[in-house]
């Protein structure tokens, strides 16, 4: 194997001393600009990060909000984002929202994207937006397999680490939401021919 073989199969890994491979994996790292290695965004992406574009009830001591009406609160939010988004900008393949606590996660919405034209359009427009009073930042995101990217042991009710895990923990919908956002859209869409742009693969948001 080359120099550059061997550069390139160990790219975004923990191998790499070059690049951040959380960065590379999550999207996001802790440590942010203090980060001793590179976080190289890429040049193009069918997935889209919106920086805590959800403000998590959880997140405010004061909050008063019930389990209940904080689940209502949230999939209130999934539905009008993931239907504006997709009207404007192009069709959805997966759209998560981050549970966890910590700076860098908080509230990061990723929406993935069927073609990676979509997604750069998306970047444009929200860059020009606000949402609920607050200026929206949207990157192309390095992430595109969130089931890397997710906690393993917070899908079994096992992670030791809590809401300041530094991998993925993914808000989940109900299945009322998500009847809405992607059952009868699936049954009524036919997909169009193919275009560059990415694999239609499901995923656990997207259900079936």
């Amino acid at each position: 194997m080359s120099g550059a073989e061997y550069l390139a199969s160990i790219y975004g890994t923990e191998k790499d001393k070059i690049n951040c491979s959380f960065y590379f994996k999550i999207g996001a790292c802790r440590h942010g600009d203090r980060c001793n290695r590179k976080h190289v965004p890429p040049t193009f992406s069918q997935a889209v990060k919106l920086e805590n574009m959800f403000q998590n009830p959880a997140a405010n001591p004061a909050n008063p909000m019930t389990e209940e009406e904080a689940q209502q609160f949230y999939e209130e939010f999934y539905e009008d984002v993931f239907v504006e988004l997709e009207a404007k900008y192009g069709r959805i393949q997966e759209m998560n929202v981050c549970d966890n606590l910590g700076d860098h996660l908080c509230g990061n919405v990723y929406v993935k994207f069927y073609y990676e034209e979509d997604a750069e359009k998306a970047v444009e427009g929200l860059n020009n937006r606000w949402f609920n009073g607050r200026p929206v930042y949207a990157s192309l995101s390095p992430v595109t397999d969130f089931r890397e990217a997710c906690c393993r042991q917070y899908d079994v009710g096992e992670c030791t680490r809590g809401d300041f895990c530094n991998f993925m923990h993914l808000k989940a919908i109900s299945k009322e939401c998500r009847d809405i956002v992607y059952e009868k859209r699936r049954r009524d869409y036919s997909p169009p021919p193919y275009r560059p742009g990415g694999p239609q693969q499901n995923n656990p948001q997207e259900g079936g």
